[in-house]
């Protein structure tokens, strides 16, 4: 068995760290030093990178990146841990930057966190990067390799033209034809299925092998799952299962919530869930709940 394409967040900044801390931080003289373990005594994060940079300005501090999928209202709350632990653990002062990747809504994010209780502050400011305001030259023209996978969905990048470029710049480079996959998964989300799979040459199988879709179709159900509520079980499978329909059938797939959010029993939307992995078409995935009971909407199972 051939060994799994590494395409974590330290690996895709890894690939050209000094223009990736110039963007984050818009200082034009800083350069990276080493990529620091981000594991902490208490916590262990796996989409922290660390970096530990140097400017004539600044002198030598350390570089946060937090990369988010989407956006969550205990980030503001994270990012001051996570600059704390980091500023103890390495004894130097740390730039923080939050990188959400997909739009959750449109309410606006904030940059900063802050508390006050009787009369004593905490307050920590942070960056905050949304790709989907990102212009998308920026990847070609820094150049940016670490950005490429994520052309689709930057502010001019969801068209075919510009996803076939930066597929071909990947294809080119041997370091980077690996991230082909997470080219792909962020494709799904602004063409149809058949035209990704027709750009890049593979099947939905290949596809389903990136960590980033694994991500997205197991967060319904893990999530779900680590809430104590029943309602928040449901909630949490219902965002999940959208997010699967949306990624794997666009539009189409979208068609079938409303039937779907009808139904409240716990095991028939993880059932569904489970389904929409491995059928191929929105016909087989109706056939598929067709065998499934759905007629009881009102209860759920115990």
């Amino acid at each position: 068995m051939s060994k799994p394409a590494d395409v974590s967040t330290k690996r895709l900044i890894s690939l050209a760290p000094d223009n990736w801390v110039k963007w984050v931080t818009q200082i034009p003289d800083i350069v990276a030093g080493e990529i620091l373990n981000s594991e902490f005594q208490w916590i262990s994060r796996e989409s922290d990178v660390l970096i530990r940079v140097e400017s004539p300005q600044q002198g030598k501090f350390l570089v946060l990146n937090e990369l988010q999928l989407r956006y969550k209202p205990e980030m503001p709350r994270s990012m001051r841990a996570y600059t704390a632990l980091a500023e103890e653990k390495y004894n130097l002062p740390t730039y923080p930057v939050l990188i959400n990747i997909l739009k959750a809504s449109d309410a606006e994010i904030p940059t900063s966190y802050a508390l006050n209780i009787a009369g004593l502050r905490a307050i920590q400011d942070y960056r905050v990067i949304n790709l989907w305001e990102v212009d998308v030259n920026i990847a070609f023209a820094q150049p940016l390799p670490s950005l490429l996978p994520f052309v689709p969905i930057l502010k001019g990048g969801d068209n075919e033209s510009t996803i076939r470029e930066a597929l071909q710049i990947l294809r080119a480079d041997e370091q980077l034809n690996q991230l082909e996959t997470v080219l792909g998964f962020f494709a799904t989300f602004v063409l149809d299925s058949a035209i990704v799979q027709q750009i890049l040459r593979w099947d939905m199988a290949l596809l389903e092998q990136s960590p980033w879709y694994q991500e997205i179709f197991s967060k319904g159900e893990e999530r779900g799952e680590a809430r104590g509520e029943l309602r928040g079980r449901k909630e949490e499978l219902y965002s999940g299962i959208e997010l699967a329909l949306e990624i794997k059938f666009g539009n189409q797939g979208l068609e079938l919530m409303p039937v779907i959010s009808e139904i409240t029993d716990l095991q028939k939307l993880k059932a569904i869930q489970q389904a929409i992995k491995t059928v191929n078409t929105v016909n087989e995935l109706q056939q598929v709940m067709s065998t499934i009971p759905l007629l009881s909407l009102s209860g759920y199972s115990k």
